[in-house]
């Protein structure tokens, strides 16, 4: 019996599928884009600073990070970014980039984000001061002065 090359490549097919050999390719591994001690959350990297600040020092801070303070804008990311907090050791609570000093009775982001959610806690935001910290109790919001010192989180874009 004569064998074509057509006849070989047909029967390589064949036990290449029987083998494995063509399956498809495995989903490619998505790799952590971000710097060294952040950690990412889909498109964003985070990072817990223990070092107390006063809002307008932790925004310098994490504009020389290449990012700002923080801005949530869901449940999941404001539960990652509690959880980032404690897993750090605070049991306090930290500053977030959300203030109304600019605009009176609006809140704004540092990052200039749309202020689409908001966790402020029972009675707050009660005008004790401007810039917002999360409590790391229930990861609730309060308003409180400026010049407290606080640790904070930074948000960065991923690096492409």
């Amino acid at each position: 019996m004569e064998f074509s090359p057509r006849f070989v490549f047909l029967l390589c097919g064949i036990s290449g599928l029987l083998t494995g050999v063509w399956s498809k390719p495995a989903a490619p591994k998505i790799e952590n884009s971000c710097p060294q001690g952040w950690t990412q959350l889909d498109c964003h990297c985070y990072k817990y600073e223990d070092d107390e600040r006063t809002f307008a020092d932790a925004e310098s801070v994490c504009n020389i990070l290449g990012g700002n303070m923080v801005s949530i804008h869901n449940d999941l990311e404001n539960a990652f970014v509690l959880e980032l907090i404690k897993a750090a050791g605070n049991n306090d609570e930290a500053w977030i980039g959300l203030s109304d000093a600019i605009e009176g009775s609006t809140f704004l982001w540092t990052d200039g984000s749309d202020n689409e959610y908001e966790n402020f806690a029972d009675g707050e935001p009660n005008e004790t001061g401007s810039c917002v910290e999360i409590d790391t109790d229930d990861g609730s919001w309060d308003d409180i002065l400026c010049s407290a010192e606080l640790p904070y989180v930074c948000i960065r874009d991923i690096l492409h």
